[in-house]
């Protein structure tokens, strides 16, 4: 039986304050002078971010700012599952379901909430919950928990929360979840907006079929990217265990893990801190560092190794799908090698934001999906 109780963030204080004391005694590599960020995170930055950490960053301010919303925790399967559900005020509310990706968490969708929610004509109830494994939600300790088998939790819990038609949102990770969400229930899910394609995305192609140019080289520059870019990922799908020692054990050495992704994947302008700022940051790595969930985390992209996003013959989204493309987001392929597999009724190019959009540009892609779901999935 599924259950759903509300909840709310209070982190014990000898947490916080065995945190302060780990970042106290951080033992700190060397570096090659003048690299900056080319051999990974930058020392000098992470070293005045981790002072930050230590001596001003405030925990429970961000408790404060999440405990504001409406907080739940559900039982669905088995599966603890965190999410929050803020109610629309608009006359009409579309219900949509919005997936983060890592090194995020939910707290990356907080901008969103008041753009999505408080339109007085047409606004979203939204539901915005942590992936298994990630943030509040429970870790599974148990093989096969991907993203497909996450999608059934997800329209599980849409269908307890009395949705039965709704939309869904995704970035990263949740770009996946929301993929397959759309693929295994079609008649309930009126529309799908994405600012991400899964780098494992295939679409069905015939035996004979040749590959267009375009899409050649997308696979070249995408092989290029991930052998530059990509060693993250290859450690997590082999062998995330090896590096979760550390990385549990280290606040100073998760900072670095989750940072440097946030300052290469974001269109930063020179600057990580010109999109995002101490604070955002430090929130969302004190999440992962409070709730240990950095290697349950990573988990899921050895799970979603064995499960691509490779569509069989006949398996296409035909619900409507919305694509915003930000410039500094990670590979895209071409416009043409994504309709082969989904049914792209609204694309949009943005002028400016990168992989974490909902963080960097909640602006853009509040007005995107507001755009999308009010003109193309009704």
């Amino acid at each position: 039986m599924n259950s759903i109780k509300p909840f709310s963030v209070n982190i014990p204080q000898k947490k916080l304050d065995d945190l302060k004391f780990r970042l106290s005694n951080t033992r700190w590599p060397d570096e090659i002078n003048g690299s900056g960020w080319t051999y990974g995170t930058d020392l000098s930055y992470i070293k005045s971010l981790t002072d930050y950490w230590q001596h001003t960053f405030d925990w429970r301010k961000i408790e404060d700012e999440i405990n504001a919303y409406p907080n739940f925790m559900a039982d669905i399967n088995g599966y603890q599952i965190h999410f929050l559900h803020i109610k629309g005020k608009g006359k009409r509310s579309l219900p949509l379901i919005i997936t983060h990706g890592w090194p995020g968490s939910f707290l990356e969708m907080m901008k969103l909430i008041p753009l999505l929610t408080e339109d007085p004509e047409l606004s979203f109830d939204l539901v915005i919950p942590s992936i298994p494994g990630f943030g509040f939600s429970g870790k599974v300790t148990d093989p096969g928990c991907n993203s497909a088998v996450v999608a059934e939790l997800w329209h599980q819990l849409m269908k307890e929360l009395g949705y039965d038609q709704y939309g869904a949102q995704g970035g990263d990770i949740g770009a996946g979840i929301s993929t397959w969400l759309s693929l295994k229930y079609p008649a309930n899910v009126s529309g799908l907006h994405l600012n991400f394609i899964s780098g494992s995305y295939k679409p069905y192609i015939k035996e004979n079929e040749e590959l267009s140019d375009e899409v050649l080289a997308f696979q070249k520059f995408g092989a290029d990217w991930s052998a530059r870019e990509g060693a993250y990922s290859h450690m997590h799908a082999t062998k995330p265990l090896t590096a979760a020692y550390g990385l549990n054990d280290s606040p100073t050495g998760l900072c670095a893990w989750i940072i440097e992704k946030f300052n290469s994947w974001s269109d930063k302008r020179g600057n990580i801190e010109n999109v995002f700022s101490k604070d955002e940051l430090l929130a969302n790595v004190t999440l992962y560092w409070l709730t240990e969930t950095i290697h349950s985390s990573m988990r899921i992209y050895n799970e979603n190794s064995k499960k691509p996003v490779a569509f069989r013959e006949n398996e296409f989204v035909k619900i409507p799908v919305g694509f915003a493309k930000f410039p500094k987001e990670l590979p895209t392929p071409p416009r043409s090698y994504i309709e082969k597999g989904f049914n792209i009724q609204h694309w949009t190019q943005m002028p400016e934001g990168g992989h974490f959009a909902a963080a960097e540009q909640p602006q853009l892609l509040a007005k995107d999906i507001q755009d999308f779901f009010y003109q193309k999935a009704h």
